[in-house]
């Protein structure tokens, strides 16, 4: 008698995909541009006695649930970086390519605008105290901007980790993102059960990692393989789990508070979207064609990281000069919260995404030049990568100061000569053809 064995998960896989998604394109500019508006929406600047106040418009505002419901896209954002890189990866897999290169085409990537913006940043700040701005303003503008940075430390750090985790992927699909979710939901316990804050923070690598696993089901064709009333009953569950972790106090609705460090709610989010655009994905996909969402996706795309990595110092520069402006005019800014502040909110929004728009046209070559090839040493590449993640949490950690943002820029110089081929041959390609990432 023959026995024919049952096909594994990854033998139902539909091939990967050829050209550019469009729908997952038009995606990820929407999700950056939800954070730039969320971030945006968060900067609050008002004159008391004299002195600018520049502070979180949305600590203690009952607005915030509503808005971080419709706007908290990261896990989404991580998802999307899943699809990419694991479709990037496979394909640089089958060209021959090695992990290395892989990575080191993403460290070069993603540090390369981030050096330049950082360093530019610290040149201001330096600018800022000579010209006599109060060092207490100096150090919030330094924190405010090294805040959003976290996004980058991290998905270096999920990227860097990618091709490991495809492997795995490939071998145990399920064990290993099931894995990774468990050990996020056991942080958040052993986050309440010791009230130690701090162990929340584990979080940073098992939530983000455990999104990014589950974009490699939706680039490997296992989320279409799925019957429509199978990812109705996933995003059904999903939703009706959150709205229970909010009601019982598990987690709270404010999904922004979710986020620092990140829960498991982000996790209910993820699969929600998730569920979302699968339903969706021909309709998206149809609409992201047409003229005025092709265009938004074609240039957020060649920009991504610059647009992430300028918008704070856009919102800082807007907030400093309308205080100026108030100082000088004696006009007194509204308050946050306030229906003078809201109204006044749909000029702020356009005039954030406008300026940001045109910084990142004028920046674009920094992200987009021509890049020499990459190493393909696993050890030059790890240590690239942990270089580069440790110049982005010294960040974090001690606030962009002069002398924070000279140690970061050298650190991330140091990451991109590393992994950068020690003995270039002609003719290197530009990185954005290499590799599209989230």
């Amino acid at each position: 008698m023959t026995i024919v064995e049952a096909p594994s998960l990854t033998a139902l896989r539909d091939p990967l995909p050829a050209g550019r998604d469009t729908a997952i394109d038009f995606l990820r500019a929407v999700c950056v541009a939800g954070v730039v508006l969320l971030h945006a929406i968060m900067v609050g600047v008002t004159v008391v006695d004299g002195s600018p106040v520049f502070a979180n418009a949305s600590d203690g505002s009952w607005w915030i649930v509503p808005v971080s419901w419709v706007l908290q896209v990261m896990p989404l954002f991580f998802i999307i970086g899943g699809f990419a890189g694991y479709i990037s990866f496979r394909r640089m897999q089958a060209r021959g390519g090695a992990a290395a290169s892989f990575i080191a085409a993403r460290v070069r990537r993603l540090l390369r605008p981030a050096l330049f913006a950082i360093g530019i940043v610290g040149a201001a700040l330096s600018a800022l105290s000579i010209a006599g701005v109060p060092a207490d303003i100096i150090a919030v503008a330094g924190f405010r901007y090294s805040q959003p940075l976290w996004f980058l430390a991290v998905f270096l750090g999920c990227q860097a980790l990618l091709p490991a985790l495809a492997k795995a992927h490939s071998r145990r699909p399920l064990i290993t993102v099931g894995s990774l979710v468990a050990a996020a939901l056991a942080v958040d316990a052993l986050r309440a059960i010791t009230g130690f804050e701090w162990v929340g923070f584990l979080n940073l690598a098992f939530v983000w990692l455990a999104l990014q696993q589950i974009g490699f089901f939706l680039a490997d064709g296992t989320i279409d393989g799925l019957s429509r009333r199978a990812r109705v009953i996933a995003g059904a569950v999903a939703s009706i789990t959150l709205v229970g972790a909010f009601t019982t106090g598990v987690y709270s609705p404010d999904l922004i508070a979710n986020i620092n460090p990140p829960t498991g709610a982000l996790l209910l989010v993820g699969v929600v979207h998730l569920s979302a655009v699968s339903l969706l994905r021909d309709r998206i996909d149809a609409f992201s064609r047409r003229p005025a969402p092709a265009a938004l996706a074609a240039f957020v795309n060649r920009r991504t990281m610059t647009i992430y990595l300028w918008h704070m110092p856009t919102l800082l520069a807007m907030a400093g000069i309308c205080a100026m402006a108030s100082l000088g005019s004696g006009i007194a800014l509204p308050e946050p919260s306030t229906l003078a502040w809201w109204v006044s909110r749909p000029l702020w929004l356009a005039t954030a995404l406008t300026l940001t728009a045109a910084i990142a046209v004028a920046f674009t070559r920094v992200e987009t030049q021509p890049s020499p090839p990459a190493t393909d040493s696993t050890r030059r590449i790890a240590i690239a990568a942990a270089l580069g993640v440790a110049s982005v949490v010294l960040l974090l950690v001690a606030g962009t100061t002069v002398l924070t943002a000279a140690l970061a820029v050298g650190g991330m110089l140091l990451s991109q000569r590393l992994a950068r081929r020690s003995h270039q041959t002609a003719g290197g390609e530009s990185v954005a053809d290499l590799v599209r990432v989230a």
